[in-house]
């Protein structure tokens, strides 16, 4: 069976709910593999929910569905406040990304709580903001941004990972609609150790499973090299 689209591969998932300093319950899931401990764990920021993001946009939940079994990772995937997936919704309203602060938090609370392994915050579009801006608050391993767009996130939020000694992986799409892989140097520049890969084809959404792939391809890469290459067919010979 190849690999491709939803399909989902084995693990064990766990609806889960985070609690936030201001009282609120975020609605998530935990997926991790089947049979064995995860090596790491991938705690995932989603795009704008104003525009359509929540914990199943594609990328994210593609993630959840085949990392676990592909690359033995944890994988936490949560609306933020006032995001509404199948899985339910969120407590509270969006607040562009200043009270998303603390349900950054919360995540970070229940890895803590559950022990899961050198956690990563892996952002996506909106979600790289929220990791950009909140992500030294924490200890975190790493920080993979997938199309950030640089809306939110100041210079001075971004230059101030240049002395973290966390690891920054930016995959920044060659047809982005917000920031296109030669203002992505200028604008990351203030982080010498950053790993900016430009991505010949990408597009912000990462739409096809040849993008898919790749992200995903790109993402163990930085987390767990030992897992590459991904296989394609399941199960896996």
């Amino acid at each position: 069976m190849e690999i491709r689209g939803p399909l989902e591969l084995p693990a064990r998932r766990e609806d889960v709910d985070l609690r936030t300093a201001d009282g609120l319950t975020l609605v998530g899931e935990l997926a991790v593999p089947e049979t064995s401990a995860p090596v790491a764990t991938l705690v995932t920021l989603h795009p704008l929910p104003t525009a359509g993001g929540f914990m199943d946009s594609h990328i994210i939940r593609k993630a959840a569905a085949r990392l676990p079994a592909l690359a033995d990772l944890a994988v936490l995937r949560f609306n933020t406040r006032g995001t509404t997936s199948p899985r339910g919704t969120s407590d509270g309203a969006f607040d562009g990304g200043a009270a998303e602060r603390l349900d950054v938090a919360a995540a970070m609370d229940f890895v803590r709580e559950r022990s899961l392994p050198r956690p990563w915050l892996l952002g996506w579009s909106f979600g790289t903001e929220l990791a950009l801006k909140y992500g030294r608050d924490h200890d975190v391993e790493g920080i993979i941004l997938l199309s950030p767009p640089l809306h939110r996130a100041t210079d001075e939020e971004v230059a101030a990972w240049r002395d973290s000694g966390t690891r920054v992986v930016i995959l920044v799409p060659e047809l982005d609609d917000y920031l296109r892989p030669a203002e992505a140097r200028e604008r990351f520049a203030s982080i010498p150790h950053a790993n900016l890969i430009a991505v010949e084809g990408g597009k912000h959404l990462w739409v096809g499973e040849s993008q898919t792939r790749r992200v995903l391809t790109e993402i163990v890469a930085a987390v767990n090299p030992s897992a590459l290459p991904l296989p394609t067919q399941w199960p896996v010979a």
